[in-house]
């Protein structure tokens, strides 16, 4: 995913990551540096960060909430065809915790590193406002659910939101495919376990988050 046009070098997508994250303040980055931090991959790597606590195996409780919120915005910005990103004072001033900054970019960048050879610019209708305007679409869904008080944690919505970001990142329409797919799983999931809520209560969902954490081996619920 590195490429080399009139002598300049290109970053990773992990690179861009790396840092993106990067902070010289002690209180760890704010969503308002990464944004201003993304450069040319816009919104897609933004999305990308936003998802990570969600999408990756690192315990973050409490951020699920606002940085859903700040990826609904993204998401409404990218339908109506904004090329540069807004989000309001209090949402660019939260920031995220050194550690688990730490722990995103080796998590992410270990990953990326291990995909890296499968992704490529291909189908770039995602470039295209009316590709951007339907995984906009998708990103909205998927970030209420992340939102959503409700068991089973926000990985599965967040990995959709996570493949969008690299997808956009790196103008791979196939793999936006891909994630538009898991999206459809992860919106008849979440039907299925607000369906049981309202029919038996809310016991019988965590006993399905308890099976499929048990299947999974899944650590401690990340959800915040």
């Amino acid at each position: 995913m590195q490429t080399q046009t009139s002598g300049e070098t290109h970053q990773t997508l992990a690179e861009s990551l790396e840092a993106s994250l990067a902070s010289q303040d002690e209180r760890g980055p704010s969503i308002g540096e990464l944004s201003d931090a993304v450069g040319e991959k816009g919104f897609g790597l933004l999305l990308l960060i936003l998802s990570l606590p969600s999408a990756l195996p690192v315990p973050a409780p409490g951020y699920s909430t606002p940085f859903g919120i700040a990826i609904v915005l993204i998401a409404i910005q990218m339908l109506i065809g904004r090329q540069t990103v807004w989000l309001p004072e209090r949402t660019k001033r939260v920031r995220i915790n050194p550690k688990l900054a730490s722990k995103m970019i080796g998590a992410a960048s270990k990953f990326l590193h291990m995909i890296e050879h499968l992704i490529k610019p291909r189908q770039r209708w995602i470039r295209s406002q009316a590709g951007q305007s339907a995984m906009a679409v998708v990103i909205a869904i998927m970030a209420c659910l992340m939102i959503l008080p409700i068991p089973l944690t926000n990985t599965f919505p967040a990995m959709v939101i996570f493949m969008i970001g690299v997808g956009l990142s790196e103008e791979d329409g196939l793999l936006a495919i891909a994630a538009f797919a898991v999206g459809l799983c992860a919106i008849a999931l979440y039907g299925y376990i607000i369906y049981l809520v309202i029919r038996e209560g809310p016991q019988a969902a965590e006993g399905i988050k308890d099976w499929i954490k048990a299947r999974l081996g899944m650590g401690p619920d990340n959800a915040g």
